[in-house]
């Protein structure tokens, strides 16, 4: 799909890979609304891409929905979706108290990363099937985040990776349910990224976690992520997939 001229919807895409891709959506001509919980970052990076900001929960049916509806208002209905908001967890089964890990922090991730990533999926994929179909019967492609830790998940991160490894393993599955409206699916597992999460810690931690990527040995650049969400859009034969973007990369137990 060509990805001038078409609209785009970025959710989590006020920092961090989100922000990176909406930018790079919007270099390469896409008409790009930026979703997300922080409207002060959203605003910032919509300002800048002239593209418009949007408050949105993606594991929320309504505000989904709302998003969803508010972005076509102003750029037409979308047929690019990426989903990259998502949220973070570390907690041991059992913690140095003696305790089992608290329910509702499992809960909470699994509903944000994974429960948000159908959500947001589904209500997409319905609309985008009422389109007319393109080139190909195309009508429109989702991209997913999942993590590394989908398949080699570090001690302390079973809410994270199992929320992961569900984006990673409803992919191919969705793909072939969304084939017959033209829609197709690819996710990206990414390695250590420089976000501002990551680019917030000391220097020295910043340097080892680098050194234990094999090549380039460095962390990840957002804006490599947004190429290869890019590329996935503009290449119409890459379907079903989940390609790690991590140097080579594969976690120690911790």
């Amino acid at each position: 799909m060509k990805i001038q001229g078409q609209a785009a919807l970025v959710t989590g895409g006020g920092s961090g890979l989100g922000e990176a891709t909406a930018r790079e959506l919007a270099r390469l001509g896409a008409k790009v609304a930026v979703l997300d919980l922080n409207m002060d970052n959203a605003e910032r990076v919509a300002k800048d891409i002239g593209g418009v900001a949007v408050k949105c929960n993606v594991s929320d049916p309504d505000s989904m929905a709302q998003a969803i509806e508010t972005a076509a208002a102003a750029h037409g209905p979308a047929r690019i979706l990426m989903q990259i908001a998502g949220i973070g967890s570390a907690k041991r089964v059992v913690g140095k108290d003696g305790n089992a890990a608290p329910l509702e922090d499992f809960a909470k991730v699994i509903n944000v990363n994974l429960i948000g990533t159908y959500n947001a999926a589904r209500l997409f994929a319905a609309a985008c099937a009422k389109l007319d179909p393109m080139e190909d019967g195309a009508r429109g492609v989702m991209v997913f985040t999942a993590s590394v830790a989908a398949f080699d998940g570090q001690v302390g991160q079973q809410a994270y990776s199992a929320s992961k490894a569900g984006v990673a393993g409803m992919t191919l599955p969705m793909a072939r349910d969304l084939a017959q409206h033209g829609i197709r699916v690819c996710t990206i597992a990414p390695g250590l990224f420089k976000t501002p999460l990551l680019a917030s810690l000391p220097e020295p931690i910043q340097q080892s976690l680098a050194a234990s990527i094999p090549f380039p040995a460095r962390l990840g650049k957002p804006s490599e992520f947004a190429e290869l969400a890019c590329h996935i859009v503009s290449n119409d034969h890459l379907n079903g997939e989940t390609i790690r973007l991590d140097g080579a990369l594969r976690m120690a137990p911790r």
